[in-house]
């Protein structure tokens, strides 16, 4: 999209003052390379994906958020400008696996119609980045007219917005998905990946599938769920806050930062807290909002001046000597005990707490909301900051031990480590651990 320099008064609603739209297009400078020209200058995307704990966002050194919709638009767009921050808007075009049916003309167009006045009303706000027209849309579909429904929203936006260049998200990077971006969706001005484990593929795969254009990684972060080794109950198992800090570093430094042509920002995942599989999962946050190694890793890179503070971290972790992933069958009622091995740079005094957690049953795909599990009471009897007695649930079944330390200045670590109850009646008492009857294990 051309570079125009255009200015129209923007009147917040939300706050009543006068701003000027910033212009933001994409350009390929004289050497191939790729990236946003912001206000007449080089803007290259140090981004995190939520609106939420903007303050820390700035203070680390991050330039934009990133949304998913468009709830509550205009009020994230004044505090992101608040906070010097802009947004890369996210329009939630509807999927076919939620029943969306893009075979139903009034349906179709009832969404454009509805995606309009939203552009029409927020196109002039000076926050404003650029537009995500759909997030994930290919997740589980079979229906590839979502990409020309996309392509009329875009076009929509570029004869309404000559200051906003276009972007659409995919889950992961498929060949077939950035044909029928290039094919049905020629007004999509650049290409945009949600991805975790695999992403040295969007570095090494996106032009050989023939993408020549700027891309973003718009969700990266740790391994997701279903990247990871499971237990032989078939529960994934979970990176801890520092084995996902060690993966944030190394996946922004040798994949993100490492396409210097074509690459032209990111948003890391998640700038909050979510239950999606646990608790703790993908955000950086804690649910009270404390910071994780993560959080020290993005400052690391962006602001590294003003990092005074880190948060824990945790070396090992154990059941009765026994590492997550491994095969921890616990008789039900039996006493346990539980270590961890955590050290802190500052010497901060620390403070521990844990939980025996069912595993969850409410699992989603996407994304989706999930209910989260509610700890199992009465387990823990004596807990340390290194150290934990515990008995094993009464009930059959997977169980998750969650650990998390503070330091008292706004960081925590933590780790889980799935575990199954299995009662006597189906396994041979070992002392306080059980045996199989059975070579194969299926609860």
């Amino acid at each position: 999209m051309k570079h125009i320099l255009l200015f129209f008064s923007f009147i917040s609603l939300t706050t009543g003052l006068i701003a000027q739209v910033v212009p933001v297009s994409v350009v390929q400078d004289t050497d191939g390379n790729w990236g946003f020209i912001r206000d007449n200058k080089p803007y290259y995307v140090q981004g995190v994906g939520g609106h939420v704990h903007m303050n820390v966002a700035k203070e680390i050194g991050a330039n934009s958020i990133r949304t998913w919709g468009v709830e509550n638009a205009l009020s994230i767009l004044d505090e992101a400008n608040a906070n010097g921050l802009t947004v890369m808007m996210g329009l939630w075009v509807q999927h076919e696996r939620h029943g969306f049916d893009y075979n139903d003309p009034v349906k179709v167009k009832n969404q454009l119609e509805s995606f309009k006045k939203v552009i029409l009303s927020l196109k002039d706000h000076p926050a404003l980045l650029c537009w995500g027209v759909g997030n994930e849309v290919d997740l589980f579909y079979t229906n590839t007219k979502v990409w020309s429904a996309i392509e009329d929203i875009a076009k929509f936006i570029h004869e309404v917005d000559p200051n906003h260049p276009t972007c659409t998200v995919t889950a992961g990077l498929d060949e077939k998905e950035v044909k029928l971006v290039k094919q049905l969706a020629p007004s999509i001005d650049l290409y945009c990946v949600n991805t975790y484990g695999d992403i040295a593929g969007v570095r090494k795969n996106i032009k050989e599938f023939g993408w020549n254009g700027p891309y973003m990684i718009t969700e990266w972060g740790p391994n997701g769920h279903w990247e990871v080794a499971k237990t032989k109950w078939n529960t994934p198992v979970e990176q801890s806050s520092c084995e996902k800090a060690a993966s944030y570093e190394e996946r922004y430094k040798n994949e993100i930062l490492a396409d210097k042509s074509h690459c032209i920002g990111s948003y890391v995942f998640l700038w909050g807290q979510k239950q999606e599989t646990t608790s703790t999962w993908y955000g950086v946050f804690s649910k009270s909002g404390l910071r994780s190694e993560a959080v020290d890793v993005l400052h690391e890179f962006w602001n590294p001046t003003t990092l005074k503070n880190r948060a824990p971290q945790i070396q090992k972790a154990t059941i009765e000597g026994l590492s997550k992933g491994e095969f921890i069958i616990l008789n039900p009622g039996n006493k346990y005990s539980a270590s961890a091995q955590v050290w802190d740079v500052d010497g901060d005094k620390l403070k521990a707490k844990w939980m025996i957690v069912p595993e969850s049953t409410d699992i989603k795909s996407g994304g989706d909301a999930e209910a989260e599990p509610v700890p199992v009471p009465r387990c823990v009897r004596k807990q340390g900051v290194e150290s934990l007695e515990f008995y094993a649930p009464d009930l059959e079944g997977a169980y998750r031990l969650f650990y998390e330390v503070t330091d008292g200045n706004k960081h925590y670590a933590y780790f889980n480590i799935p575990f199954y109850v299995m009662p006597s009646s189906n396994a041979v008492s070992n002392g306080r651990f059980v045996s199989f009857k059975k070579q194969q294990f299926n609860p």
